[in-house]
């Protein structure tokens, strides 16, 4: 199985399960600068689940796209779960969205700081029922672009999970 395939194809079983679910999704990005949306647009009909993506790289992205607050970065930085929660949750509302996830981290070679490693990376995935799970996954220095896959990864089985547990929302 190729690179691409290990991406499609989880991608593909949560379009699937969401088409079922009648459920919407977007996506936040920072570290993945595009990547989760770019796979789950690969794949034909994608567009009656997926509704957008924020590429919100830097801070002021992230506070003009998503509403995240300047001073929470101030507090906590852009690579932390504050931050990731912050997104998913300006993301579900500005996409006005059943299910959002976001992804913040440090993808490297570059960038790593006390506390936050090359490889550190923040996820938060949000319901319209007002559920956020926050999980953070120390990748380790793997290299950029395996940080970034193993990433759109994380961030797909944890909308998968949500998305398992939510029902579409009454009109």
């Amino acid at each position: 199985m190729t690179a691409e395939q290990d991406l499609i194809e989880p991608a593909r079983a949560l379009l699937d399960l969401c088409r079922a679910k009648r459920l919407t999704i977007a996506a936040a990005e920072s570290c993945t600068g595009g990547l989760l949306a770019a796979t789950l647009t690969e794949i034909p009909g994608s567009s009656d689940v997926f509704d957008r993506g924020f590429v919100t790289y830097s801070n002021a992205a992230k506070t003009a796209m998503l509403g995240v607050s300047a001073d929470l970065l101030a507090t906590f930085g852009a690579v932390s779960e504050e931050t990731a929660r912050a997104m998913a949750s300006g993301a579900l509302i500005r996409a006005d969205v059943d299910l959002a996830v976001a992804i913040t981290g440090i993808a490297g070679p570059g960038g790593a700081m006390p506390g936050k490693p090359v490889g550190l990376v923040h996820f938060a995935a949000a319901s319209r029922g007002g559920l956020i799970r926050h999980q953070t996954r120390p990748f380790g220095d793997i290299g950029r672009g395996p940080v970034r896959r193993a990433s759109v990864l994380q961030a797909l089985a944890m909308l998968h999970v949500l998305a398992e547990q939510t029902d579409r929302r009454s009109p």
